[in-house]
């Protein structure tokens, strides 16, 4: 696609959105992936057991999400399921994650979100305005089922904390991450999952590096749609609820290092965000 013809083409999805009726609405089903970062340097641990652990902790992230949209507001949830017997492995080792609780509603007309999530048991209510992505809209497309996309990216600074058994600390480190998006305007809202959002078609699959989020199904204008904002939790800012998760992460890689005093000979580098 040309230069001149792929700028008409976003303009006239433009005008496209903003002729549309905020009675278009719909559900999205998502499909979540994300790789495992996990050393461990022991004489106990062998190269079979870190994969089964490294198998186990990669199933475990492995979640279905639905997101409920119209053309100016959102809510985005784990699919309930029914958890899968516990399999059995070598040296008695099994790993549980517990489900992600958070309900995220999005209206993107006045700005806003809420976010009910959890730490520690403990249920907060995060209220807070939109901040708009700086993304980059690419010319390739490919199709996703039977929907035409086309790419974005975004590139942006992260951190990303490490705590190494070997150091007894936890280190940062800020790098530049690159995000993938692919969008189709046959779905004119400027929605997406997770924290992804504003670009002009729905987002149906992301990933940046580490992350993957792929749209599995898509039902437009179903006979029964729920789209409410979660109102359980302390309420907070964004700001406050994470100075509150740093808190607490800094309480258990201090736990962590407690336990590693003993010195039992293991090693091992856990990384927990970024």
């Amino acid at each position: 696609m040309k230069s001149k013809d792929f700028y008409l083409f976003i303009i006239a999805i433009g005008i496209f959105f903003s002729a549309f009726s905020q009675q278009f609405q719909g559900i999205a089903t998502y499909k979540t992936d994300r790789k495992i970062d996990l050393k461990m340097d022991s004489t106990s641990v062998n190269a079979e057991m870190q994969q089964q652990i490294q198998a186990q902790l990669r199933k475990q992230f492995q979640k279905e999400y639905t997101l409920s949209f119209n053309t100016s507001e959102s809510v985005y949830k784990e699919e309930e399921s029914l958890a899968a017997p516990s399999p059995a492995t070598t040296g008695g080792i099994n790993i549980v994650i517990s489900g992600n609780s958070d309900i995220l509603y999005r209206n993107i007309k006045t700005q806003e979100y809420s976010n009910q999530t959890e730490i520690m048991g403990k249920v907060f209510l995060i209220k807070d305005s939109l901040t708009k992505k700086d993304w980059k809209l690419e010319k390739e497309t490919k199709n996703i089922g039977e929907y035409t996309c086309f790419k974005a990216t975004l590139t942006e600074e992260v951190t990303e904390q490490t705590f190494n058994s070997n150091h007894d600390d936890l280190e940062k480190v800020t790098k530049k991450r690159v995000t993938t998006a692919w969008y189709t305007p046959q779905i004119p809202v400027s929605n997406g999952p997770g924290e992804y959002w504003g670009l002009p078609g729905l987002i149906l699959e992301i990933n940046d590096g580490e992350q993957s989020i792929l749209c599995s199904k898509i039902v437009l204008n179903p006979t029964k749609i729920s789209i409410e904002a979660p109102d359980k939790g302390k309420v907070v800012t964004q700001e406050e609820f994470d100075a509150i998760k740093e808190k607490k992460n800094q309480e258990l890689m201090e736990n962590l290092e407690d336990n590693h005093s003993k010195k039992d000979g293991n090693s091992f580098r856990i990384k927990i965000g970024g």
